[in-house]
């Protein structure tokens, strides 16, 4: 497909959510990069310096945003490194889930 011409069905990227434990921030950038040149559209968690601190306010707002981003996804890919799916994450897949998005693991995983 060239620039400028109308796309398919077929030419449509598939978007592909990252959910996990931002304790894994190395594994997320290379993931981002990764899928990103082999032709997906990626969505992250904000990723914020540790050293930020956030209000109540700003944390539910960020969690919100970031189920809107799994609800856009095609595939939500859980960066679960050692097999850690915290809490936020359940209720990530669960969001995915009940949305019929695909849930994927980047680690093998033990069904909840």
């Amino acid at each position: 497909m060239s620039l400028g011409e109308p796309r398919t069905a077929s030419d449509q990227f598939t978007v592909i959510t990252l959910c996990g434990s931002m304790q894994f921030r190395d594994e997320f950038e290379r993931l981002d990069a990764e899928l990103t040149l082999a032709g997906h559209v990626v969505l992250t968690p904000t990723a914020l310096p540790p050293s930020r601190e956030l209000t109540a306010e700003e944390r539910a707002r960020l969690g919100y945003i970031h189920l809107q981003k799994v609800a856009m996804a095609d595939e939500v890919l859980i960066v679960n490194v050692g097999d850690h799916v915290g809490e936020s994450t359940r209720r990530e897949i669960e969001h995915a889930r009940s949305r019929g998005v695909t849930v994927s693991y980047l680690e093998p995983h033990a069904p909840d």
